[in-house]
């Protein structure tokens, strides 16, 4: 009976339950039940457990483990086979996909997830066999199954085209296929979505325009909008499909749902300008501000007619975490920010928070690590309009026999930065966090100054993690000041008097990645076109001590602090040379974008281009570089 409801997929929970009980009391009942199967199990699930961390401890087993394939206990048999992906070489990768093929259509569906997501982890170990699993992966998806399987599926054949540029147009193939019939609109859409990202840069993307447009004419409104930004998305990067892509996007602009027609309308008059720089920028892109940031900003504006126009750098970005004001910490303290632009301007630690962040950045390590009643870590935000920097402390009281008031952190810069005031944490109890600040003015000077040199240098020293000068480069020597009252442990009451006190912070180091906002651009071509070259700038560096292309790349992003696109951080296997793709938004709401081209040889040679609509990120990057 057990076997014949679970295998046939009963469809209430509650009949589940019911079968879990009648179970459970003919086990109680039965003296004669025979405990091999409970011990193979709990064996395998074992192995399983330890494969996960220790792979090459279990490989003595396999063979064991490949007996097991067939057990009758289906339970077995998937622990097994998930085991033996874990720990088989690339050489046993065929024959454990024939094995899994012979049985994986009688497990249920929360077996063969598991089973999918070993074989995801399998193509991440061996990339090269991917064609084997893909083949296997596609006809796995043609069975019958439900969402959270169908899902996974669909999730290990993206990673693996995502991984593998080569297995690119197969697994478009056979996603293509699934969506003919799919009926879970979460995967139809997610499936469009990589269609119209990838399907454009294929050697033949006309072939995917017919999978595209049989969504718009058969499927509800959400999949019929994917499909139409799909579309877009073929217009924008293929002059000769702009055409079709155009009378496509006109039928669509008679369609029922009015979120269907809205975006025909503007992709067709994005596309109609025939400027396939300016319309990929459009429709790939995108805006990276903050919505509702941008809507307080717009009100701001209607508020206060102004014959300028509206300014979108005013606004911050989308990708800037939101800093909340703690309890104890919303004092109305008013601060007077005097600029090397003569001008004063009136603001609270909350308008700090809330109304003036263009950028923030943030440095996780302890600055006090040695003292153990105070921890501390900095959160760098930028301000606009005037070149500010707020440096956020937060600080926890460990000593349950003293209370801290008038918490400040006094800064001495090494260079031309300016520290203009400290707002200070008013009272520390015993565990509870609160905030201090420091107001520091940035340099205003010529980022090129004390960079003359040839246009090949050797950055080693920079690239390696080792703090050298540079124009927005700044170290400051730290003390915490602060008034101690002791108290009664017990009672946390505080004597009436107190005393002041300090203590020495580590150095804090303000390097080019805290000027540079991490913002993601997904067509990193269209986006580089749409910047241009007016301010573009370009040099090469021997990166030195460097001996790999990985080495390098981890170094650079870390060091620039800003974001790869389509995928170039990860350096293909046995090659050469490669190209790093980074962008990012600069202090003050500007562009950057990095294209470095590295060559190996007798180490790694680095061919920096950088393009920003300003020319001030362009000489700060490559000064700081170096």
């Amino acid at each position: 009976m057990l076997n014949k409801f679970t295998k046939s997929g009963l469809k209430s929970q509650f009949a589940y339950c019911m079968l879990i009980r009648i179970a459970s009391k003919l086990l109680k009942e039965s003296e004669e039940g025979s405990p091999k199967p409970v011990l193979r199990y709990a064996a395998v699930r074992t192995l399983n457990k330890v494969a996960m961390k220790h792979p090459s401890a279990v490989t003595a087993c396999n063979l064991d483990l490949e007996n097991l394939i067939t057990d009758s206990n289906r339970s077995i048999a998937t622990l097994a086979i998930t085991t033996l992906l874990k720990t088989g070489s690339e050489s046993s990768v065929d024959r454990l996909m024939k094995q899994i093929s012979s049985f994986v259509s009688e497990i249920s569906d929360e077996f063969k997830v598991v089973v999918v997501q070993a074989i995801s982890a399998l193509c991440q170990k061996y990339p090269r066999k991917h064609s084997v699993m893909m083949t296997f992966l596609s006809n796995m998806l043609r069975d019958d199954g439900g969402f959270e399987y169908k899902r996974a599926i669909v999730d290990c054949i993206i990673s693996i085209i995502e991984e593998n540029p080569e297995s690119k147009e197969s697994g478009l193939a056979h996603l293509c296929e699934f969506i003919e019939d799919c009926e879970h609109t979460v995967l139809a859409t997610k499936i469009l979505h990589l269609l119209g990202k990838e399907g454009p840069r294929t050697p033949s993307p006309s072939k995917y325009i017919r999978f595209i447009f049989n969504r718009v004419v058969l499927e509800n409104e959400a999949v019929r909008a994917a499909a139409v930004s799909a579309l877009a998305k073929f217009g924008a990067q293929n002059e000769n499909l702009l055409p079709s892509i155009l009378v496509l996007l006109q039928r669509c602009m008679m369609d029922s749902d009015d979120e269907v027609r809205d975006r025909a309308t503007f992709y067709l008059n994005v596309l109609q300008q025939r400027q396939i720089a300016l319309n990929a920028a459009y429709i790939f892109n995108g805006l990276t501000v903050s919505v509702p940031g941008m809507e307080k900003a717009l009100h701001q504006y209607t508020l206060e007619p102004s014959d300028k126009p509206f300014d979108m750098k005013t606004v911050p970005l989308a990708t800037a975490p939101i800093f909340e004001q703690k309890a104890g910490n919303a004092q109305a303290s008013y601060i007077q920010v005097l600029g090397k632009t003569n001008c004063t301007v009136e603001l609270t630690a909350q308008s700090f928070l809330v109304t003036e962040i263009s950028l923030v950045t943030s440095k996780p390590e302890k600055v006090a690590p040695s003292r153990q009643d105070i921890f501390q870590e900095m959160v760098l935000l930028h301000l606009r309009p005037f070149h500010f920097i707020l440096l956020q402390f937060d600080c926890t009281n460990t000593l349950n026999d003293q209370l801290l008031e008038r918490v400040t952190v006094q800064m001495e810069p090494s260079d031309a930065y300016d520290v203009i005031c400290c707002i200070p944490a008013p009272s520390l109890a015993y565990n509870q966090p609160g905030m201090c600040y420091t107001l520091v003015q940035m340099p205003q000077d010529d980022p090129t100054a004390g960079s003359k040199g040839s246009s090949r240098r050797n950055c080693t020293t920079n690239l390696c993690g080792l703090f050298l000068s540079s124009p927005v480069a700044c170290t400051f020597s730290c003390t915490m000041k602060f008034t101690v009252r002791d108290c009664d442990p017990n009672t946390g009451v505080p004597d009436e008097d107190g005393y002041d006190d300090e203590y020495m912070l580590e150095d804090l180091e303000v390097t080019v990645s805290d000027h540079i906002q991490k913002v993601l651009k997904p067509n990193f071509a269209a986006a580089w076109e749409e910047v241009g070259d007016d301010f573009e700038k370009e040099e090469t560096f021997a990166l030195g001590s460097i001996k790999t292309l990985d080495e390098a790349v981890n170094n650079i992003i870390k060091f620039l602090g800003m974001q790869p696109c389509e995928r170039s951080d990860k350096v293909p296997e046995n090659k050469n040379s490669h190209t790093l793709y980074l962008s990012g938004v600069y202090r003050g709401g500007c562009d950057v974008l990095v294209r470095s081209r590295l060559a190996l040889g007798d180490g790694v040679t680095m061919q920096v281009t950088v393009r920003s609509k300003e020319e001030m990120p362009v000489d700060v990057i490559l000064a700081s570089v170096g």
